[in-house]
């Protein structure tokens, strides 16, 4: 997958950049850390400039989150209740459990949005919540915003960094994402076997 997103950002520059990042946010499995590090260090060979770059991979990712914040809307908060009451018992999943969660993203969602916008796989994914729960759109707006600007800002100027050995820093964010996922894995069995003991309780 690597030297097809490094031939296809040669070959369409900004336009590549923007839509490979709309699509990374659209299925996570697409690396950001590849498009953006190749993407630095193409300013450094070709007419491509930090800025430009950085602008066009931060409009591609805010519309990949808009998209899946209106996925998250039409989904809503009363969809995911009637699938609790028909599978909960299965998942061990509440209806308040729901409500709880919902309460908490009232309260904390916008700072949850702009951290999260830093963390891979979570960086997209955390755009659905913020539309089931009617987030408040200017504000999801912003926080997404702000959050992105840093991730691909530091990727992009890395990459400008380094130049050639870019790939060594895709390299060790490989590592920084293989143990966002393991801690993430973990969180997932913590939840589980909380909410399976609290039923049996």
């Amino acid at each position: 997958m690597e030297n097809w997103i490094t031939d296809f950002l040669e070959q369409f520059g900004y336009l590549g950049v923007f839509l490979l990042i709309c699509a990374e946010n659209l299925f996570p499995p697409i690396p950001s850390e590849v498009i953006l590090t190749f993407s630095g260090f193409m300013t450094s060979s070709t007419t491509l400039s930090v800025a430009g770059v950085i602008i066009y991979s931060t409009l591609g990712s805010v519309l990949g989150a808009i998209l899946l914040y209106g996925i998250g809307m039409l989904f809503g908060i009363e969809r995911m209740e009637r699938f609790i009451q028909k599978y909960g018992s299965i998942l061990r999943v509440k209806v308040t459990d729901i409500h709880r969660a919902d309460r908490w993203f009232d309260k904390y969602g916008y700072w949850t949005v702009l951290f999260c916008r830093m963390i891979p796989l979570v960086r997209s994914l955390i755009s659905i919540p913020a539309g089931m729960t009617r987030m408040n759109f200017p504000l999801f707006l912003i926080f997404t915003t702000v959050g992105t600007v840093i991730w691909n800002t530091f990727l992009v100027t890395l990459g400008a960094k380094v130049g050639e050995s870019w790939e060594d820093i895709v390299h060790y964010m490989d590592i920084y994402s293989n143990i966002v996922y393991l801690l993430l894995f973990i969180v997932i069995v913590f939840c589980v076997v909380y909410f399976w003991r609290r039923k049996r309780k």
